[in-house]
């Protein structure tokens, strides 16, 4: 079938054609945004039936913004009907046999495998994006055992390449508000952190001569590992450093 005018799909898998160059074909002596506009009466619809759509053309003095509209098929058939020329006729006619084609059986399983193509490539970005996070999500998900500062500090680099010390570690959980700043309970989690399910706070003796003294040490659990690790990876991007800097 010859391609007397181009055509392409939106994603909705519905055949799109240029109003410029549908214009041009039918030949129509009127500037295109006046016999645009006078088409538009007719009773069709911006965002439903057309798209107005901007691109760069090269002029004389320059690159200059073009408008053009991306018509739906049914649009383009009526336009063409509209003209009452040899050419409007043409132009209906080449849109039916095009029309009776992109709904074949065979057209239609084409568009089917291709869609599910394009899900199938989505999926795997996905999953590629995802990667470290589902990966550390698996090692800690399954147990409900909770580990101390330094322990997850060498977790998160051996399994995810995320190099940071305890020192800093504590310096980042405080900075973020994760922990308490200062005072008797520096270091303890928050309890709006312990009652999400990131944090428990185990008590300890701390044996000494002049008397044995109740501490407590923070431990992050499987949950707080995954969410702690997912906001650890967001800090490498330049935006997240400077939000977690105000």
């Amino acid at each position: 079938m010859n391609h007397l005018i181009t055509t392409n799909h939106n994603d909705d898998g519905e055949i799109i054609v240029s109003g410029r160059e549908l214009h041009e074909f039918l030949e129509v002596s009127t500037e295109y945004r006046k016999w645009f506009g006078r088409m538009t009466e007719y009773g069709f619809e911006e965002n439903i039936d057309f798209v107005r759509v901007t691109q760069k053309s090269p002029t004389l003095g320059g690159l200059q913004n073009i408008v053009d509209h991306h018509l739906k098929l049914d649009m383009a058939k009526e336009i063409a009907m509209l003209q009452r020329t040899d050419k409007g006729k043409e132009a209906r006619q080449y849109f039916l046999k095009l029309e009776k084609m992109w709904n074949s059986p065979e057209m239609v399983m084409k568009r089917a495998l291709q869609y599910a193509d394009r899900k199938v490539m989505d999926l795997k970005v996905r999953i590629e994006q995802d990667s470290p996070y589902t990966n550390f999500g698996k090692a800690v998900s399954n147990s409900e055992a909770a580990i101390s500062i330094g322990e997850f500090c060498k977790v998160v680099h051996k399994e995810n390449g995320v190099k940071i010390g305890r020192n800093k570690m504590f310096d980042w959980l405080r900075g973020e508000g994760y922990l308490i700043l200062s005072g008797r309970e520096k270091n303890n989690p928050k309890q709006k952190y312990i009652e999400q399910g990131w944090f428990i706070s185990v008590p300890t003796i701390v044996k000494r001569t002049e008397g044995d003294v109740q501490s407590s040490t923070t431990l992050i659990t499987g949950k707080g590992q995954v969410k702690l690790l997912e906001l650890l990876q967001k800090e490498k991007t330049p935006a997240s450093t400077e939000v977690s800097k105000k």
